[in-house]
C-alpha cells in the first residue's frame, strides 16, 4: 500500500496527515489534507481507497475517496461545474447547429417530396466554378437551392487547361459536364481576390516553393495581358483589370477540353462570366460565344453583358 501511494498521481507534498499501512486492517479514522483542505475518511478493513479526480472550471482539483474493491484508479472526469455563457458563446458550432436546425425546418419539413427527390439524384441546369474566399459564396449571392448548382471553388476561380492534366477543377468539370449535362457553366470573379493579387506578385524568377504560386501559375496568361494593357497603373488596378482577365482566360481554357468543345459546338453548354465586387455589390455577366467558323477572322466574342446592381 505504502508503494501505492508514492505513485506520480501525488508528485509534491500534496497528501498530509495519513499514515500508510497494508490492507488498513486496524486504522483509525482519521483527517486526511488535500491541497490544504480537510476531508474525513472513516475506517476501512480489507477494503482500499479509490481517489477520484474532477476538473474543475478553474485549475483546480477536487478529490474524492470512496471504498471500492478496485485499487487507487485516476479518473478524468468532466468538470460538474456548468460552464459560464462566455465558455457557451466561445462554442463555434452553436449557431452552425441553430442554422441546421432551422434550414430543415423550413425547407427539408415543408418541401420533403423535393428533398427525397434530390436524394435520389441531381440534375443541375449550372456549374458554377467560384473563388474559395469566404466573402464569395455563390449559395448566398445567386440564391441557389440545393439540386440547383455543381459546384467546385479554388483560389482564385481558376480553370486549368486540358493540358495542365488532372485537377480537382477538371475532375468537376467532366462529371458536371459528361455525367450530369449541365447545361451552363458559370465562371465567377470577385474584387480584392488574394489569389489574382498573388499572382500578379509572381517574379520572373521562382524563389520559393509555394503551392499558391504553383496554383495561381494556371492564370499566367492573364496576368501577362494585364501588364500589357494596364502596366503603368498601380498595383491595386492591375489586380483589378488581372480579376477579369483571369474570367475570359479560364473561359477559353474550358474549350481545351474536347467534351466541352464538342457540346458547346452542339448547343447543348453555354459558357458565361461574371464578376461580382463586393464592395459596392454589383454583379456584372457576361456570355462567352464561341464559332469554329465565327466571321471576322475570330472564333471568339462576347455578348449578352449585364451589370446587377
Amino acid at each position: 500500500m505504502a508503494a501505492l501511494l508514492r505513485a506520480p498521481l501525488f508528485s509534491g507534498s500534496v497528501i498530509s496527515g495519513c499514515e500508510a499501512s497494508d490492507g488498513f486492517a486496524t486504522t483509525p479514522a482519521r483527517d486526511l489534507k488535500i491541497s490544504g483542505s480537510p476531508l474525513r475518511l472513516g475506517g476501512t478493513r480489507n477494503e482500499r481507497v479509490r481517489i477520484s479526480l474532477f476538473i474543475a472550471a478553474k485549475p483546480s482539483c477536487i478529490i474524492r475517496a470512496s471504498k471500492d474493491s478496485f485499487g487507487f484508479t485516476r479518473e478524468l472526469r468532466e468538470s460538474e461545474h456548468i460552464l459560464d455563457e462566455k465558455d457557451q458563446v466561445l462554442d463555434p458550432f452553436k449557431e452552425m447547429k441553430c442554422r441546421f436546425l432551422e434550414f430543415k425546418r423550413q425547407n427539408f419539413v415543408e418541401d420533403r417530396i423535393h428533398y427525397q427527390s434530390l436524394a435520389q439524384r441531381q440534375e443541375p441546369k449550372f456549374m458554377v466554378i467560384a473563388c474559395a474566399d469566404s466573402r464569395v459564396c455563390p449559395s448566398s449571392i445567386l440564391g441557389f437551392h440545393p439540386g440547383e448548382a455543381f459546384t467546385v471553388r479554388n483560389v482564385a476561380n481558376l480553370v486549368p487547361s486540358f493540358q495542365h492534366g488532372a485537377s480537382e477543377t477538371s475532375a468537376a468539370l467532366e462529371f458536371a459536364v459528361n455525367s450530369l449535362e449541365v447545361e451552363n457553366i458559370l465562371v465567377v470573379g470577385h474584387s480584392r481576390c488574394g489569389g489574382i493579387q498573388a499572382l500578379m506578385s509572381l517574379k520572373d524568377e521562382a524563389d520559393s516553393r509555394s503551392f499558391i504560386k504553383d496554383w495561381v501559375i494556371v492564370g499566367k496568361t492573364a496576368r501577362l495581358t494585364t501588364k500589357a494593357a494596364a502596366g503603368n497603373l498601380s498595383f491595386e488596378m492591375q489586380c483589378r483589370h488581372c480579376e477579369k482577365e483571369s474570367i475570359n482566360s479560364s473561359l477559353l481554357n474550358l474549350l481545351t477540353y474536347p467534351w466541352i468543345e464538342k457540346r458547346v459546338n452542339e448547343g447543348k453548354l453555354s459558357l458565361h462570366g461574371a464578376y461580382y465586387n463586393f464592395i459596392d455589390c454589383t454583379f456584372e455577366k457576361w456570355t462567352l460565344l464561341y464559332r469554329k467558323a465565327l466571321e471576322g477572322g475570330s472564333k471568339y466574342a462576347i455578348k449578352n453583358r449585364s451589370v446587377w446592381s
